[in-house]
């Protein structure tokens, strides 16, 4: 079988591949695992550490805190919000730090395709 890739931009199209070398798609790249890294390694740990408590520290997640309430199922729902915490901050955080980026990157390429 033979490569059918085509490395160059198609007669009439946008050069797809320029455009991702560029140094304004490569700052929205930047920007969005810039946000998004961090705060995944910081959850997965949170993630974790409640796991491994949850199974080597069964005195300290069963304490009760108020009632029926323990620490694990404190630290259980915990996870949940801080999902949604997590979850707003990306939003809030895409749209004053990356969709106007991406918003630039939109609007040449569509003025180079109704350029051509």
């Amino acid at each position: 079988m033979s490569d059918s890739r085509i490395d160059t931009a198609p007669p009439g199209g946008v050069d797809y591949v320029a455009v991702e070398e560029s140094p304004r798609f490569g700052e929205l790249k930047r920007r969005q695992r810039g946000f998004v890294f961090p705060l995944a390694v910081a959850f997965l740990v949170w993630y974790f550490a409640y796991v491994l408590l949850s199974s080597f520290a069964r005195d300290f997640m069963s304490q009760p805190v108020w009632g029926d309430i323990t620490v694990g199922l404190l630290f259980g729902l915990g996870q949940f919000v801080t999902t949604f915490a997590i979850t707003m901050a990306y939003v809030w955080y895409a749209n004053r730090k990356l969709d106007p980026i991406a918003e630039e990157i939109r609007a040449d390429l569509e003025n180079e395709e109704a350029g051509e």
